[in-house]
This record gives structure tokens, sequence and C-alpha cells, in this order.
């Protein structure tokens, strides 16, 4: 089975991606059936040969979920995380220490009663 997939290039931290056809089972250095563009991350670049991937996707290659997610953003939107008030934070911050206390309270008295 083919698959549009991301093809790492690049340095360490300068890494860029080729978005290609290839066999779905091959390692990402291996040959490529067909080039379709590129995506650089730092500079957040996508070029891609729009034609070509309609073309592959007739043929039957399948678009794995790094190229759908970069091709349809709008399908893939950003998790927000929910914020946590200040407030609430510092009171459960409280409450952690007092147990705290508590406990060592409870441990003292006891040693100083089997003494």
């Amino acid at each position: 089975m083919l698959k549009i997939k991301l093809a790492p290039r690049g340095k360490t931290h300068q890494i860029t991606y080729r978005i290609v056809v290839a066999k779905d089972r091959s390692k990402l250095n291996s040959a490529l059936i067909d080039d379709l563009g590129f995506y650089t991350p730092q500079t957040k670049t996508l070029e891609v040969d729009k034609q070509k991937i309609a073309d592959w996707i007739k043929k039957g290659a399948k678009v794995t979920f790094g190229v759908d997610r970069l091709l349809n953003p709008s399908k893939y939107p950003k998790k927000i995380k929910p914020k946590v008030e200040k407030e609430k934070v510092e009171k459960i911050k409280e409450e952690v220490k007092k147990e705290e206390v508590k406990e060592e309270v409870k441990i003292d008295e006891t040693e100083t009663k089997s003494e």
C-alpha cells in the first residue's frame, strides 16, 4: 500500500520534512516513489503540489495523520487547556500544607508519648 507521508531531513535542531509518496512499511530514508513538497516547522513554511497529491489519492495512496493535519488544519483544532484560577491553586496548596503540619504534630505527639 502506498502512503503520502512526512520524511524527515536536516540536522537535529534544524529539521525539515519532505512530503513524499512511499510504501507504507518503508524506512524513512529509503527510495521514494514521488516527492510532493516540503514543510519547515521553524518558519511554518508549507509548500505542496496539490495536483500531484490529488492524483496519488485517486491512484489509491492513503494520507497519513501528520500530512492530513498539515493540509487540513481546520479539521484538527488546537486543544486549549482550561485555565485554573490562581486562588483555587493557592487554597489547595494551603490545605496540603495544613495537612502536612497536622501529620507532623501527630507524629511528634506519638513519639513523646512512647518515651
